[in-house]
């Protein structure tokens, strides 16, 4: 089923939207949750709860791209899982140790209302950032970064050596760097 139908049926509060999202986006959404969850009860439970999630924002919003829309929406209930087995003293998810790989690049800020206001810029800015790497490169940095795989199933997705993922993903990391610098987002000691 087209993704136009798909999102009409949630307009039209049919049920079978959500039928319809699993059998044409279940495995992918599975592939974000499980990834950065590294379970799949918890995959699971996330992926049911991008259904609800998507069924509450469809109306009003109208999605341009319903894949990216539901991994963005799968990708976030996956971080407040993990945020919350972390608080809850229970362990932490795979996402941890992505987000130590990237600290020392993206510049760390509180919420203030005004750096929420330049949150947006900034993902302007880092999506323009990936969108001028070559294909390989953003492809690598999306999955490791993105979808949270490992760089053992990326170098053997893309037939690179470990070694030659880990160099590329910091290759980039500091062309990120440098590029938040050059656009004024961050400070090269």
């Amino acid at each position: 089923m087209e993704d136009a139908t798909i999102i009409d049926l949630y307009f039209s509060r049919s049920e079978q939207a959500i039928r319809e999202t699993d059998r044409k986006y279940g495995r992918y959404c599975h592939r974000i949750a499980r990834s950065l969850l590294g379970n799949d009860e918890d995959a699971e439970e996330c992926v049911n709860d991008t259904y609800l999630a998507a069924w509450n924002a469809i109306p009003p919003h109208r999605p341009r791209v319903l894949a990216t829309f539901l991994g963005k929406l799968t990708r976030r209930i996956s971080i407040d899982q993990i945020r919350r087995r972390a608080a809850a003293k229970r362990g932490n998810g795979e996402l941890l140790p992505l987000l130590d790989e990237l600290s020392e690049t993206l510049p760390s800020s509180a919420p203030t209302p005004q750096e929420e206001l330049d949150r947006a810029e900034m993902a302007e800015c880092i999506n323009a950032f990936l969108a001028s790497l070559p294909e390989n490169d953003r492809r690598v940095f999306l999955c490791r970064y993105f979808y949270g795989d490992p760089i053992a199933d990326i170098a053997s997705s893309f037939g690179f050596s470990e070694s030659k993922v880990k160099s590329m993903l910091h290759r980039t990391r500091e062309r990120l760097r440098y590029h938040l610098y050059k656009e004024g987002y961050y400070e090269i000691p």
